[in-house]
């Protein structure tokens, strides 16, 4: 199948004590300023 964007690369972390890795699907972040930011957004 062609694609119109490229496929990103499959992300893995390293397993301790493994040669495996573990799939890393999403990430998730948070700031650390949200309750500011909000206050400046008039949130």
């Amino acid at each position: 199948m062609k694609y119109v964007v490229e496929k990103p690369k499959r992300v893995g972390v390293p397993v301790v004590g493994e040669e495996a890795k573990f799939p890393v699907r999403r990430v998730h972040c948070v700031g650390r300023n949200y309750a500011s930011h909000a206050r400046e957004m008039g949130s």
